[in-house]
């Protein structure tokens, strides 16, 4: 947010154990939306301090978004949809299919993208791209042991094992931080999801009435 739309006033929500709740689950149960659904009331209508735009910022949880998005009116963008448009742009809105890099590192992340990126480009009617994913889960171990280092030379090593593709998606807002090392070990463009989301959220309010900022 700094970086993209540094005039926006932001504050944060954080439940931690959501991650590790959705990993024990498989998939958002009922409680875990209802979860959701709770901090986006919270922000969306906590008197006095109304959320004005709301951006959620892990990408497993495409239902528990989409259900807030339905209870909510205000902008609601979620971690990955400014970056999926990025990487259809890059390749193509045609019928040509192109060839997207994926890389993560919390696996559960991986078919709930994948289904986004098939439906908004169904949506765009163009070709939902080729997929070559890789996930790489030691190094978000080393990212939560505190090791930063080692979780950006990971990713970067596993950048650099990936064939020829069109752009490379970093699929988390964890995995933005590794960026400059892929960017490093590989020539083609490369698509950050924090980065992608703040634009889209920018300019999504950009044309609302009586804005006062993202909180």
């Amino acid at each position: 947010m700094a970086s993209q739309w540094p005039d926006a006033f932001c504050t944060t929500l954080l439940d931690d154990s959501l991650s590790r709740d959705l990993a024990a689950d498989d998939a958002p149960s009922s409680g875990i939306i209802d979860r959701f659904l709770a901090l986006g009331n919270y922000a969306a209508r906590s008197p006095g301090a109304e959320a004005d735009a709301i951006l959620f910022t892990c990408s497993a949880f495409s239902a528990a978004i989409a259900a807030v998005k339905a209870n909510l009116s205000i902008p609601i963008v979620s971690p990955t949809e400014g970056a999926i448009e990025e990487v259809l742009d890059i390749c193509g809105a045609g019928a040509d299919r192109g060839r997207a890099g994926l890389i993560l590192t919390f696996p559960e992340t991986l078919p709930s993208l994948i289904h986004e990126l098939g439906e908004r480009a169904s949506a765009r009617q163009a070709a939902t791209p080729d997929i070559v994913s890789l996930v790489v889960p030691d190094a978000l171990a080393a990212l939560q042991r505190g090791d930063a280092a080692l979780h950006d030379d990971l990713v970067s090593a596993a950048a650099a094992e990936l064939p020829k593709v069109d752009v490379i998606l970093l699929g988390q807002f964890s995995l933005a931080r590794a960026a400059a090392a892929v960017a490093r070990a590989r020539r083609e463009p490369i698509v950050t999801t924090p980065e992608s989301a703040a634009r889209r959220l920018r300019d999504m309010t950009a044309g609302l009435p009586d804005f006062a900022g993202a909180r």
